[in-house]
């Protein structure tokens, strides 16, 4: 018996139906940016070109959408105390461009002054800092989250619920 040589292109389709599935899997669990299902991918050991058209093929089926990870990242972040400024740092590791963060940042409902005060609460209490010192571990902390010194000075000063106030 003669051994048949392998079909390079059926391997090729092969290895790209296998590397769509391993992606598709991945997707079920949650989404993803372009940019981290690649490096999963890759991390598994699938090949560059193969793992590069199951991409394309990922965003051409709508699969794999930019904009709807940088939207629930936001919500998901911003509900855990996160601010922007540090929301739009993570999202531009993962590799999301500046457009589709900054669309992201403006669909979300968040009041991120508020986000801060609650941050601020949750981690020191009700009661404004009481001198400078305190003021400015509080601050930093907050910096540390992401937030604006816009929206830390709000969040610092007396606020709406504040008995101070």
């Amino acid at each position: 018996m003669r051994r048949q040589k392998p079909d390079p292109a059926a391997a090729a389709e092969a290895d790209e139906r296998t590397v769509r599935i391993a992606a598709y899997a991945l997707l079920a669990g949650r989404d993803f940016s372009r940019q981290e299902l690649t490096e999963r991918l890759l991390r598994k050991g699938y090949g560059a070109t193969a793992v590069e058209e199951a991409i394309a093929v990922l965003v051409q089926e709508g699969f794999l959408r930019e904009e709807r990870y940088a939207e629930q990242f936001v919500t998901q972040h911003a509900g855990r105390g996160r601010g922007p400024v540090r929301i739009r740092m993570e999202l531009r590791e993962r590799g999301v461009d500046a457009e589709t963060i900054d669309q992201a940042l403006d669909a979300t409902e968040a009041d991120w002054v508020q986000a801060a005060r609650e941050a601020r609460r949750r981690k020191f209490g009700l009661s404004p800092p009481a001198d400078y010192r305190e003021r400015a571990k509080q601050a930093r902390f907050l910096q540390y989250r992401g937030f604006s010194s816009d929206q830390i000075r709000a969040a610092l000063g007396p606020g709406e619920d504040d008995p101070d106030a």
